[in-house]
């Protein structure tokens, strides 16, 4: 099975006021993106909204997407959904447009593996030709119990791993014996995945400052870890202003300034920022490094 490694932005969905897709927005945004150098697309996650989009639009991100990347780099999918009909659609209709493999999170209201081991299960089996991705993204969950339960699937390819916990991290890296991709889900602790032997990163982040996280893998491929623990801190120092206000309406602000046309704002539960949010983002991203590393 392939194992897909790099930096991977988990694509942001720009939206209309009606929240609509922003087709034309999200076009200029991957092309930003591709000219930076990126490895490959996470579309549909939960950065990009997909879960709080109805499948027509969720469908359309695809339909936008793959043309225009047409090839240049691969997609991995986030299919997940509360109904496993509704993922299943969304991952055969992905495949149907040439996505690489694609992903679940765990769905509200699956609270045990009695029931989140049939969903992947189900999910997997609906397109086995592609490699499937656990997107971990529960704090309560033994995480490598959960792997282990999976283990049964033959298209099991990895995972994005977005936790805190590198041991935890590391046992389910061991679990696939150097066959599967592992991404690191968490923008703060990049370079604590990489040292761990993540095979890439996906992340929210990596949609405004790219070149800075391929600074940190580059830094641990060399063994420069210092050098790669201070890109770290300078990166988390962004991120520490942007959780201050609210991450993802920081976050299409930011994207609205970088390509110099608006992203919108984000859908619910998450909100927009105030005024007084926006003029605090912008004075306080100004004393940090940011501008040196979205220029990367």
């Amino acid at each position: 099975m392939q194992v897909f490694r790099g930096i991977w932005p988990a694509l942001v969905t720009p939206s209309n006021a009606d929240h609509s897709v922003k087709v034309d927005v999200l076009c200029d945004l991957v092309d930003y993106l591709l000219d930076k150098g990126v490895d490959g697309f996470y579309v549909g996650g939960t950065t990009g909204e997909g879960i709080f989009m109805p499948v027509a639009q969720r469908k359309l991100l695809v339909e936008t997407v793959m043309p225009h990347i047409n090839g240049r780099v691969p997609v991995i999918l986030h299919a997940g959904a509360v109904s496993v009909d509704d993922a299943i659609d969304l991952a055969q209709h992905g495949r149907a447009h040439g996505v690489v493999g694609f992903s679940s999170i765990i769905p509200p209201m699956y609270t045990s593996l009695d029931t989140i081991v049939p969903y992947y299960t189900q999910l997997a089996a609906a397109v086995p030709d592609l490699p499937f991705f656990a997107y971990i993204l529960n704090p309560d969950l033994d995480s490598v119990a959960f792997m282990k339960s999976l283990m049964g699937i033959p298209n099991l390819g990895g995972s994005k791993y977005t936790g805190p916990n590198m041991y935890e991290f590391r046992q389910i890296i061991d679990l696939g014996e150097g066959r599967w991709t592992m991404f690191s889900g968490m923008d703060e602790e990049c370079v604590y995945g990489a040292m761990m032997g993540a095979t890439g990163a996906i992340g929210s982040t990596l949609n405004i400052m790219p070149g800075a996280f391929q600074q940190i893998h580059q830094y641990v491929a060399a063994g420069q870890y210092a050098e790669a623990q201070d890109t770290q801190v300078r990166v988390n120092k962004v991120l520490e202003v942007m959780i201050s206000v609210g991450f993802q309406g920081a976050l299409k602000e930011i994207i609205s300034g970088l390509l110099g046309k608006s992203a919108g704002e984000p859908r619910l539960p998450r909100l927009p920022l105030s005024d007084s949010q926006r003029e605090k983002l912008h004075r306080q991203l100004a004393e940090t490094d940011f501008e040196a590393l979205a220029a990367l």
